[in-house]
């Protein structure tokens, strides 16, 4: 099974990438960062974790407000350095573990946390600022990750309590993981800083000792803070150490700190933690009792005949199908495919087998890779097809056939609106 072998902390301002892209680790402004990651650095190397957990929050750059979730889980391949204004940084792209998030977000859904998911966003300085400092990566990352990040920029957020919740759920979660798993929990944010208004500039070294104190040796009466008095502490932007609460809720009720440092040279408070669980991970018999938690509420739905489930495995397995097809919504994208489908395929991030099954409909076949019904429906209204004509397909059934199963045999439908072309199977029959 998966073992939790500790968690670490670091705050995850854009100073320390900074500090690190212009190689500041001799001049003492900034040798103190560097200082403070050498022994995280070292734990990495010698305790050789196979997979991060990271808990970050985007800086509204690749999670906007239009959809702002407050847990959304990672569950991709592969995660790149994101562009936030000035160019990304030259990082190589940090391989994911698709098999761990995916269990992982059943395990948290299953014990009722209502989690968004993602894939192909980028990730921004709250993610790669201190992983860049705390692995070595070329000509790869030694690690893979999972990010889990946190939506605490937008009020109402979840409260302190709910956060270290979500930490003892994560714990059930990875402790089942079937597979044998070196799994470190890493938290990022903080300490105290606000960096808006006239309050700009505020910190509070004093809280800042005292939080990490009370992160290592009572974090249940972090759990009964406000955000307000967190704010009022730490400030408002500084109030995202609730993140810490996270890690420190996937970790064991007793913890030994094996190392703690603190730096502020200028807007934020910058501390780095490493701490081991001293209990024991789950029992075999309890994780195999929580694996069938997690599985309860699509067990059996395996031998329904013709049903393929849209898991987060077929999410990420037909993630680049989906997209395609998915682009299909916007106008400028549709007119190309309708004026030559073979140029737009080609150029598409497909696969051989992919581009043969839009290039052929092959509806049923494209349900059993891993496209979800609704993107057939999408590429139907684009190129003619009714949904029934599609619904027929996939039952390896003629549309008359099929339509003899409908209580209105003769009634033909899809999603097309007032752009698409003449449909044939539209026309109202002539009188005769």
């Amino acid at each position: 099974m998966a073992k939790i072998i500790g968690g670490l902390a670091a705050s995850h301002t854009p100073t320390i990438g900074f500090a690190f892209d212009r190689d500041k680790r001799h001049d003492p402004v900034w040798a103190p960062i560097f200082e403070a990651f050498a022994p995280v650095q070292q734990w990495i190397a010698d305790l050789r974790p196979d997979v991060l957990l990271f808990i970050y929050n985007d800086h509204v750059t690749s999670f906007f407000f239009d959809h702002y979730s407050a847990f959304a889980l990672g569950v991709g391949p592969q995660w790149q350095v994101a562009d936030e204004g000035g160019g990304a940084r030259d990082l190589p792209p940090v391989p994911g573990h698709p098999a761990l998030a995916a269990h992982i977000g059943r395990s948290l859904m299953a014990d009722e946390f209502d989690m968004s998911f993602f894939q192909s966003r980028c990730l921004d300085h709250g993610c790669f600022s201190p992983l860049s400092v705390m692995c070595p990566h070329e000509p790869a990352w030694p690690v893979q990750l999972v990010p889990l990040q946190m939506g605490v920029l937008q009020f109402p957020l979840p409260s302190a309590r709910r956060c270290f919740k979500l930490g003892q759920a994560l714990r059930r979660a990875i402790e089942s993981y079937p597979e044998d798993l070196r799994v470190a929990v890493v938290a990022t944010g903080g300490l105290s800083h606000q960096v808006h208004g006239e309050r700009a500039g505020f910190n509070n070294p004093e809280w800042d000792a005292r939080f990490l104190d009370l992160l290592e040796q009572d974090p249940e009466q972090l759990a009964g803070m406000t955000h307000a008095e967190y704010a009022t502490l730490g400030g408002l932007e500084g109030a995202e150490v609730i993140m810490w609460l996270v890690m420190r809720g996937a970790l064991s009720q007793q913890v030994r700190c094996l190392h703690r440092s603190y730096y502020l040279p200028s807007m934020t408070g910058i501390a780095t933690a490493i701490y081991e669980p001293l209990g024991q991970g789950m029992a075999p018999a309890a994780a195999e009792r929580h694996r069938a938690h997690v599985e309860a509420q699509l067990a059996g739905a395996e031998a329904l005949p013709g049903t393929y489930p849209f898991t987060l495995e077929r999410s990420v397995k037909g993630y680049r199908l989906n997209r395609f097809l998915h682009q299909l919504v916007q106008p400028a994208f549709r007119a190309r495919f309708l004026d030559d489908e073979a140029a737009c395929l080609a150029a598409a991030d497909l696969s051989d087998e992919e581009r043969r099954l839009v290039r052929e409909r092959d509806w049923q076949g494209l349900i059993r890779y891993g496209a979800i019904f609704f993107m057939l429906e999408k590429l139907g209204a684009v190129v003619g097809v009714s949904n029934l004509h599609i619904y027929a397909a996939m039952r390896g059934e003629t549309l008359e056939v099929f339509q003899q199963t409908r209580n209105a045999p003769g009634a033909l439908y899809s999603v097309a609106a007032k752009d698409a072309a003449s449909l044939g199977w539209d026309t109202p029959a002539e009188p005769t």
